[in-house]
């Protein structure tokens, strides 16, 4: 009968073990979630400073960005500049070209000219003169010649004499004045230079 008894016994002992099992297990892992939290904390935090760093080097990235296409925008707006005052230079080059030689017509008639009073002669002089007065107001300059030394890349020598009165390479006689546009030659003076 004590045997009866001790099995008896001991299916209650072991439920209640596996009770006190149960309710000691989620305390355990309870125990075992608050010792992790820990480094939970730590790596939140190397998370952040990571973003921080992150969102500097893209700041840092986006800024340089920035500095660039700035400096490509204002290259662009000085290369556009320029290519519009070229193109504007270019246009007044290429219409004076044009006008130069009823300049040239203009100048030939009142050289000739033998009635300084006649109205024929006062008009055409100041055709001419407004015609001066144009190219003068767009920047076209004489390109000057008589009695100055022969310079090649202003000049078109087309006749040379031999004359010991003149220094050597001094221009003696203008056959069609040379007219240029800032530092840019238009027409070349048509010039005789003395050797």
């Amino acid at each position: 009968m004590d045997s009866e008894k001790i099995n008896n016994d001991i299916p209650e002992q072991t439920e209640e073990i596996e009770d006190t099992v149960q309710t000691e297990a989620p305390e355990d892992t309870d125990s075992t979630s608050e010792t992790p939290q820990e480094p939970e904390e730590d790596t939140v935090e190397e998370s952040l400073e990571e973003k921080l760093a992150k969102a500097e080097q893209e700041a840092k990235d986006n800024f340089d960005k920035y500095l660039r296409k700035a400096a490509e925008f204002d290259n662009f707006r000085r290369r556009t500049n320029a290519e519009k005052a070229g193109m504007y230079s270019n246009g007044v080059r290429e219409t004076v070209e044009k006008l130069l030689p009823v300049i040239d017509n203009f100048e030939r008639a009142v050289e000739m000219s033998d009635d300084k009073e006649s109205s024929l002669y006062k008009g055409v002089e100041m055709i001419l003169k407004q015609f001066l007065e144009i190219t003068a107001s767009l920047g076209v300059e004489e390109i000057p010649a008589l009695g100055e030394p022969f310079d090649p890349n202003v000049h078109s020598a087309v006749m040379h004499i031999e004359d010991e009165s003149c220094d050597e390479n001094v221009i003696v006689e203008v056959f069609q004045k040379g007219y240029k546009l800032g530092d840019r030659v238009i027409r070349p003076s048509m010039v005789k230079v003395a050797n």
